[in-house]
């Protein structure tokens, strides 16, 4: 029997990604290293690994940080998300981007998402799950408190697609994205709807 918490079963990691991806500011490894820390302990992340060719009992786990996600690219382990499933997870640093600002996704591939049963698809002009959404929304506020970062963004592949100067400190009236904005020390989010 297939799990979406298995490693090495290639179609969990397929169908691409639903991230909250978190813009962490100009390139600083502590940042990074801060909120990556803060975003791994409020996703409740269980292991911490380099490679998915392996399950988590056939290989040794590595350090949670930014020298890791240097050396392998991305980190990977499982998450149990609000259904009670567990999934595998992943997180990647997108360093210096074309705004020279540091990025942190944290993402469930959506071929997991499938096998455990989340409706991804509800006849939305847009790709996306509201019950993901709200997750990776807590997420994102629980990371903020412990590490504050510029700007977040939730839903389907959503890194790279906005920068925190784009709100200009508001939230889009349409939006086909989630969006995290801090304002002062309070972090505004504001869901996906047409």
């Amino acid at each position: 029997m297939t799990s979406p918490a298995d490693f090495r079963d290639r179609a969990n990691w397929s169908g691409g990604y639903h991230e909250l991806a978190m813009e962490v500011g100009s390139r600083d490894d502590a940042r990074v290293q801060a909120v990556l820390s803060a975003l791994r302990s409020a996703a409740d992340v269980r292991g911490c690994f380099g490679r998915t060719d392996r399950e988590p009992e056939e290989q040794g786990p590595v350090p949670c940080t930014v020298g890791s996600l240097a050396e392998f690219g991305h980190l990977h382990g499982r998450a149990r998300l609000p259904t009670g499933h567990l999934v595998v997870c992943g997180c990647v640093a997108i360093r210096g981007g074309d705004d020279g600002s540091d990025r942190l996704d944290f993402y469930v591939p959506v071929g997991a998402l499938e096998r455990a049963g989340i409706a991804y698809w509800d006849g939305r002009p847009f790709f996306g799950s509201d019950v993901l959404d709200d997750w990776l929304a807590a997420i994102g506020a629980e990371t903020f408190k412990r590490a504050p970062f510029s700007l977040g963004v939730v839903g389907f592949e959503v890194s790279g697609r906005t920068g925190a100067s784009t709100p200009a400190g508001r939230l889009p009236r349409t939006r086909d994205i989630g969006y995290l904005l801090p304002q002062g020390d309070v972090l505004r989010y504001g869901a996906a709807h047409t």
